[in-house]
C-alpha cells in the first residue's frame, strides 16, 4: 500500500482521497437506516422516537450497525431543541430598530439594556457541600430548602459592559419605576436610550407619563417572544451561572449580598457586548417557511 506521501507524488490532490480498503464491501445501506428514522416509529411500540437497538431490531441489523448510519449522517433522534417565532406585526421596524442601536449607536448617546430577573431564589443546601478536592468535583445534595425569592434589575451599557443594578424583593411598575429613575441618576444629562422587553410593567400609564417627562430618555422595545435581543440576557446566564447557580444562601439578605458582590466584582473587570449579527440576518431567521400545520 503507497503512503500519502506516495499517492501524492503520484496523483497529486486527487490521490489523497480515500482509497479502496481490505474487507467485504457494506451490504447494508445507511440511507435506508436514515429514512427509516426519520419516519415515527409504529404505534405498537408506544414511543416518541427511536432508538438504535429498537430500530435495529425494526429492520434486522445490529444497534452498532444503527448508530454507525446516524453518525455518518448526523442524525440524532434522542435530541430535541425548542423553538418560538415572533409574531409582531412589528417585527421587522423594531428589529431594525434594536440591531441598529447595537451596530451603529447613536453619537452622543448612551444605550442601555434594561431587564429583570425575577424569582431569584435563595436556595440552600440540607447538608454541607463537599469541597473540589484532586480527582473529585465538587459534590452537593440533590435536596434543598427554599429561603425567599428576590428580584435583579439590570441597565447594562453596552459601550462598556458595565451594569447599573438594584435588587427589590417584588417585581412590580413601582419597583421598575423606581430602578428608571436610578437609571437616570447614574448617567445624568445625556441622551439616553434604553432597550427594553414587552413586559407589562414596562408600558404602565406611570412608566409612560415619566418618560414623558424626561425627553432624553428614548425606549426601544424588542419584538415580542425576542428578549433574547435584550443584551441583559446575556448579561443574567453570566450571573447565574458565575454567582447563584451553585451558592449556598440561608437567606435572601445572604443572596443580595452575593450579588452585590457580583455586581461590584463586574464592573471592575467589565468588558461590552458585540452583537455581530444584521438586522437582514436576524430577520432571515426569524420569518422561517412553515414546516407544519400546527392549527394554533
Amino acid at each position: 500500500m503507497l503512503t500519502w506521501r506516495g499517492r501524492y507524488q503520484r496523483a497529486g490532490i486527487a490521490g489523497l482521497g480515500d482509497a479502496p480498503r481490505a474487507g467485504r464491501p457494506r451490504t447494508v445501506d445507511h440511507w435506508a437506516i436514515v429514512t427509516a428514522t426519520l419516519s415515527p416509529p409504529p404505534k405498537k411500540y408506544g414511543v416518541t422516537h427511536w432508538s438504535s437497538r429498537l430500530l435495529g431490531a425494526h429492520l434486522g441489523v445490529s444497534a452498532s450497525t444503527v448508530a454507525r448510519a446516524w453518525r455518518a449522517y448526523g442524525v440524532r433522534p434522542w435530541r430535541a431543541e425548542s423553538f418560538r417565532f415572533s409574531t409582531d406585526p412589528e417585527l421587522v421596524g423594531k428589529v431594525t430598530d434594536v440591531v441598529g442601536l447595537y451596530l451603529d449607536p447613536p453619537a452622543n448617546a448612551v444605550v442601555l439594556c434594561v431587564d429583570e430577573k425575577s424569582q431569584i431564589q435563595a436556595l440552600d443546601r440540607t447538608q454541607p457541600i463537599l469541597p473540589m478536592q484532586p480527582g473529585l468535583i465538587e459534590r452537593r445534595s440533590h435536596d434543598y430548602v427554599r429561603h425567599g425569592t428576590s428580584t435583579l434589575f439590570a441597565a447594562l451599557e453596552i459601550a462598556t459592559g458595565n451594569v447599573t443594578a438594584a435588587l427589590k424583593p417584588r417585581h412590580r411598575r413601582q419597583e421598575f419605576l423606581a430602578f428608571l429613575r436610578q437609571v437616570a441618576r447614574a448617567h445624568p444629562e445625556v441622551e439616553l436610550h434604553l432597550v427594553m422587553d414587552n413586559y407589562a410593567a414596562h408600558k404602565t400609564p406611570e412608566v409612560r407619563a415619566w418618560l414623558q417627562a424626561n425627553p432624553r430618555i428614548h425606549v426601544h422595545f424588542t419584538p415580542t417572544h425576542a428578549s433574547w435581543m435584550n443584551l441583559a440576557e446575556v448579561w443574567f446566564g453570566i450571573v447565574e451561572r458565575q454567582a447563584i447557580r451553585r451558592g449556598v444562601f440561608k437567606s435572601v439578605k445572604e443572596l443580595n449580598a452575593k450579588i452585590r458582590a457580583f455586581i461590584d466584582g463586574w464592573n471592575d473587570r467589565a468588558h461590552r457586548f458585540s452583537w455581530t449579527k444584521t438586522a437582514d440576518e436576524v430577520l432571515a431567521k426569524a420569518n422561517r417557511q412553515k414546516t407544519s400545520e400546527t392549527g394554533h
